[in-house]
């Protein structure tokens, strides 16, 4: 498909309520058209973001957040958790899958970046570096034909209530070979003093609009009242969601592999599994919930574990993944 195709559009949210902008996130996916590439654009006060499947008590500092005026949010998408304020400057890019294409997303904000004389590059399993240092988190969710790819981009963040709110695991820095949170992570503004969001805002969208081609049409800037968000923003802002229940589990595994890290929690009665709950920072937010549906109601025997989760039939790229969790179940048999 050739650029003049696509339908280009802006969106820019003046809101800071991270549950409201998650809500009209929601909202462009479910409703995004055909040959369409929504660039949203949108940015939350004093606020912790978890992955969809990760536990929050153990992410967030989340009595702390709360006194101190915070907020706690969970998204749709998979990945690890990552503190918000004004100094940080989020990015969604909407689409159908037949116009997904990460690599252009992702030049969309590099080159952005570079316009700004800061020389970004991409890293690791979803980072946007400068000099080593991790400036940018992006993260992904598919659904039928829909997609949309989602980042921050640190430009001026407070990075002590970053490391204040942020419960960052000790394997997690460990298999990143630095010592803390706070060397691993950088503003833009380290490198270029003078940046603004205002500034950001305009070389991305000029980026995005060389890469995508499009119209200058002016982009749609929402406040509260644009769209009716009002189940989506209950359903994001509701406990359940949130926090959900934490059952206590009979049986705990953690561990940790390239592709993030996992702690298996099972309920049992009469030898049988009856609830399962894995929380993950791994990137495939579906895949993870699948592999827990999967153990309901069979016999705790890492056998039957392991058939079901062989059992599973899943996309080429998710192979690596459920072999890894077969492998390290085999090896608690053997414990």
């Amino acid at each position: 498909m050739t650029n003049h195709e696509i339908k280009t559009k802006l969106i820019f949210s003046t809101s800071f309520d991270p549950w409201y902008n998650l809500a009209l996130e929601e909202y462009l996916f479910r409703n995004v058209e055909k040959n369409q590439v929504i660039l949203y654009l949108w940015q939350n006060q004093n606020t912790v973001v978890i992955g969809r499947n990760q536990n929050a008590w153990k992410e967030c500092r989340c009595g702390q957040l709360a006194q101190d005026g915070g907020k706690i949010a969970r998204r749709l998408s998979g990945g690890g958790a990552v503190f918000h304020d004004l100094g940080n400057l989020n990015f969604t890019f909407v689409m159908h899958r037949g116009e997904y294409d990460l690599h252009k997303q992702l030049k969309v904000i590099l080159e952005g970046v570079r316009k700004l004389n800061i020389n970004a590059e991409f890293s690791g399993r979803n980072d946007l570096t400068v000099e080593g240092r991790k400036f940018s988190g992006n993260a992904f969710y598919f659904e039928q034909e829909k997609a949309y790819h989602h980042g921050t981009i640190l430009i001026n963040v407070d990075i002590h209530k970053l490391t204040t709110y942020l419960q960052v695991s000790k394997e997690k820095i460990a298999s990143k070979g630095v010592d803390s949170v706070q060397s691993r992570v950088g503003n833009l503004s380290m490198f270029q003093p003078d940046i603004t969001i205002a500034k950001m805002k305009e070389t991305l969208i000029e980026s995005f609009l060389e890469i995508y081609g499009g119209n200058s049409e002016p982009p749609i800037t929402v406040s509260d009242s644009t769209y009716n968000l009002q189940d989506l923003y209950e359903r994001y802002s509701s406990w359940e969601w949130l926090y959900g229940k934490t059952p206590n589990f009979d049986i705990v595994y953690e561990t940790r592999f390239p592709w993030g890290g996992i702690d298996l929690g099972l309920t049992l009665k009469n030898g049988l599994i009856k609830e399962a709950k894995i929380y993950s920072d791994a990137m495939n937010s579906h895949l993870i919930e699948k592999v827990a549906s999967a153990l309901i109601n069979c016999p705790f025997q890492i056998d039957y574990l392991v058939n079901r989760i062989n059992q599973l039939e899943e996309d080429p790229d998710d192979k690596k993944i459920l072999a890894d969790l077969v492998t390290w179940l085999l090896s608690k048999a053997s414990d």
